[in-house]
């Protein structure tokens, strides 16, 4: 039972294990900085701007479904001349002729219409359908597509944050290493006042003390424009940024790394199963369209009146009427239109729709071998950085004893001023070297999981 127990304990913590190995934790602060860079992100603003563009179109198109109502109204005046001839017709007994010539009647009115029709679609051949299919893959592609700008801007403020706290380090290195050359260049003034030391001495550790003032000019100008860039990212001011506090420490990915879940693999093949759609919408274009239609109006004919010269008399008339109408007037029915032959329009649109899948499929081939390329060559910069760190931490600590000894034979005067100087300044560069291959393991490793499609997914607050 024990060992029943055991098993399934071991079980657990290794699934915990593969559960939490990819996630990448970070300070709430500096979490809060990451949301407020995506929210105030233009791009990504456009790009949300983009797929509300693509709902309402593709509402659009399955609108056409619902009915259309039309109202009309309509008077008008008419004063027009109608002339008719007829064959003429000779009576028999009187011998006189009718319809001698052309007859004229002058008419004039006035008309009033009005009326609802609806229409509606019954069958497409499929186009509505389908067309509204393909604009829905061609949006969920789009929304696929945010992802890879999200990570963009996510890496962005973190290894600009980095670079804030790796010139931090610098600042502090530099800060003691100005308070070594003070108490050197003290003592050695206090040396030449008693003959023990030359001039030369105390104007070379001088001549370093002014490298490190300028060292914190060069620093700070990095500084100011580091917090203008984030300043643009977050719209964070000074105080906020400063805010932002977490430990620099390695990025280490224990979890073995693919590229199932790239983003821009999965808006591929959503694009590709729009064109495919579109091809089923074309392709719909050879079958009828029915529709149904429904109508009530009301027509009037009113105040009208009409002249002529009756036959046979030749006196004239005169016609009057009050009104006519046509009321109620229903109609209702179904309707078909087939384009049966439209040249070769149709075929030249479906010949295209086959060539655009065919653009995708390759675009497809060709992208997911680039972006297995791209994460084994981050993965392979990745662990070089991360071997290079631990020889960069041992290198900081043979500079650091190397010092110490430095400073030991400085005073008893087994080395002179120029060596002494040297191993300041290999500790500098030792120490700012270790930090400066943190921020490019930690930027090299962020690389790496964003080329596996789980940057977003792997980020925790800690």
């Amino acid at each position: 039972m024990r060992r029943i127990f055991l098993g399934i304990a071991v079980c657990l913590i290794a699934g915990l294990t593969r559960l939490h190995a990819q996630q990448f934790y970070v300070s709430e602060t500096l979490k809060r900085a990451i949301d407020a860079a995506i929210t105030e992100d233009k791009g990504l603003a456009n790009h949300d701007l983009e797929i509300q563009k693509l709902t309402l179109e593709r509402k659009g198109v399955l609108n056409k479904y619902i009915p259309t109502v039309d109202a009309t109204a309509m008077y008008g005046y008419f004063n027009n001349t109608l002339g008719i001839d007829l064959p003429t017709l000779n009576l028999p007994i009187t011998g006189i002729s009718l319809f001698d010539g052309q007859q004229n009647f002058k008419n004039r009115g006035n008309l009033f219409f009005g009326g609802l029709t609806a229409k509606s679609v019954l069958f497409s051949g499929g186009q509505i359908i389908n067309g509204a299919k393909a604009i829905e893959a061609k949006k969920q592609g789009t929304e696929y597509l945010a992802s890879p700008k999200k990570d963009s801007v996510i890496r962005d403020v973190i290894h600009s944050f980095d670079q804030i706290r790796l010139l931090a380090e610098a600042q502090k290195l530099v800060d003691e290493s100005e308070i070594r050359l003070n108490k050197e260049r003290e003592r050695v003034e206090k040396a030449i006042a008693n003959g023990l030391a030359i001039p030369y001495d105390r104007d070379k550790i001088k001549l370093a003390v002014l490298e490190l003032a300028s060292k914190k000019i060069e620093l700070e100008g990095k500084r100011k424009v580091l917090y203008q860039k984030l300043k643009v990212l977050t719209h964070y001011n000074n105080a906020q940024i400063d805010s932002v506090v977490y430990q620099l420490e390695p990025i280490v990915l224990l979890e073995p790394l693919n590229t199932d879940n790239r983003a821009e693999i999965k808006a591929l093949e959503n694009f590709k199963t729009a064109y495919q759609y579109l091809l089923k919408k074309e392709k719909g274009s050879f079958l009828p369209v029915v529709g149904a239609f429904g109508s009530y109006s009301y027509a009037s004919v009113f105040d009208a009146k009409t002249t002529f010269t009756g036959p046979v008399t030749n006196n004239n008339y005169a016609l009057g009427l009050n009104s006519a109408k046509l009321s109620p007037n229903f109609i209702a029915g179904v309707a078909l239109k087939w384009n049966i032959f439209s040249g070769f329009e149709r075929k030249h649109k479906i010949d295209e729709a086959k060539i655009n899948i065919q653009q995708i499929e390759n675009k497809l081939a060709d992208s997911r071998e680039k972006v297995q390329l791209q994460l084994q060559n981050n993965n392979v910069q990745y662990e070089t950085l991360l071997r290079q760190i631990d020889i960069a931490a041992q290198r900081e600590k043979i500079a650091k004893n190397n010092l110490l000894i430095a400073q030991k034979q400085y005073n008893t005067g087994l080395i002179n001023v120029t060596e002494r100087l040297t191993v300041e300044t290999d500790i500098y560069q030792t120490s700012l070297q270790k930090i400066n291959s943190i921020v490019e393991q930690r930027r090299l490793a962020l690389e790496t999981i964003s080329a596996t499609g789980n940057l977003q997914n792997s980020l925790q607050v800690k």
